[in-house]
């Protein structure tokens, strides 16, 4: 059901700017390449390509990549490459806009509520484990909307600051650091979806043309 309603707010947003935007198309298509500075200071690369479809629409293509294999002792390995779909409301890289997406993401990674020290037992038969001591190695998929501002802040230089989430929908399986065994006892994939904010940031973009 969860999908459904998502797809159909997909659907229906790009339905909407497409109905909305001007036939005409600029006569010179702009393309930006841009870096997030939130994530660059610890490590973390999300950048991308943003081009111009027509005089309100662009298409924006992004990657994230956490390689750390471990913080403070957390796994925070995540692989994930995005595409937007945006329509803003005065212009192409002008001011408001709002965006819809789709990601897909590979993780080797703790969830934020594996990282206590306390015990962890799955039922009352099983062993008990540490629960900082658990980890998720899967895949997912997100789909969702985007909202942000861009503008300039040079003759080639824009600031776009932005926020999204939406339908995240992973599978994984759970593994012990140590002990090289499945905490959640089954052979094959769990499944978890949720709605969550899952990008946003600060990009800086320069103008290619």
């Amino acid at each position: 059901m969860m999908k459904t309603i998502t797809l159909t707010v997909f659907l229906l947003l790009c339905t909407t700017a497409a109905a909305q935007e001007n036939v005409e198309v600029p006569e010179s298509k702009k393309l930006y390449l841009k870096a997030n500075a939130v994530f660059l200071p610890v490590g973390i690369i999300n950048a991308g390509a943003e081009y111009q479809l027509s005089e309100k629409m662009t298409i924006q293509g992004d990657v994230f990549i956490s390689p750390w294999k471990s913080v403070l002792g957390k796994y925070a390995q995540m692989y994930m490459l995005g595409f937007d779909a945006r329509y803003y409301f005065e212009g192409a890289f002008n001011k408001w806009y709002v965006g819809a997406n789709i990601s897909g993401a590979k993780f080797i990674m703790q969830k934020w509520n594996y990282w206590s020290d306390g015990p962890y037992q799955l039922t009352e038969n099983s062993p008990i484990y540490v629960t900082s001591d658990l980890y998720q190695d899967g895949f997912a998929f997100a789909l969702g909307a985007t909202v942000g501002y861009q503008f300039p802040i040079s003759e080639r230089w824009n600031m776009d600051i932005f926020a999204g989430g939406g339908f995240f929908n992973s599978y994984y399986k759970g593994f012990h650091k140590t002990l090289d065994v499945r905490y959640d006892e089954i052979t094959g994939w769990n499944k978890s979806s949720e709605w969550i904010p899952y990008r946003g940031g600060v990009m800086f973009s320069y103008k290619l043309k």
